[in-house]
């Protein structure tokens, strides 16, 4: 495990309505190259208080790991394609993690000079394995 310098890298939670926007708000920002990846777990339900009273919905939580300098841009991109008035942007730092896979986070969100870079492995990926960073 290294730790992260500078806590140059963090996880960015951000809640949608469904799964069609869920999908939606991960492209948008990973086809801007905002974020390395985004995770979507659906099936969650939110208990919330909303204008004055306790409200209850289902949503899709999104994780999207990110470094720090992208985050503005990231904010700006869900705060664009998001459907909800306030919706959930929370930051998270990202104080360590495998050497290896926070190389790859920060090569990931750089502006792209070619054709997209994918990891070795990743015909493993749609099998449920995780592919290794390159």
């Amino acid at each position: 495990m290294k730790r992260a310098t500078g806590q140059a890298f963090a996880l960015v939670l951000v809640t949608a309505p469904g799964l069609a926007m869920a999908r939606r708000l991960a492209k948008a920002v990973l086809k801007a190259r905002l974020a390395a990846c985004a995770n979507l777990v659906p099936g969650l339900e939110s208990h919330y208080w909303w204008q004055g009273r306790l409200a209850r919905s289902s949503e899709v939580l999104l994780i999207f790991k990110t470094t720090r300098p992208r985050l503005p841009a990231l904010e700006k991109c869900v705060l664009g394609n998001h459907p909800y008035d306030t919706p959930e942007i929370v930051v998270l730092p990202l104080t360590a993690g495998n050497v290896r896979y926070l190389r790859w986070l920060e090569e990931s969100v750089q502006p792209a000079t070619g054709p997209a870079r994918r990891p070795k492995t990743r015909s493993r990926a749609r099998s449920g394995v995780r592919p290794s960073a390159p």
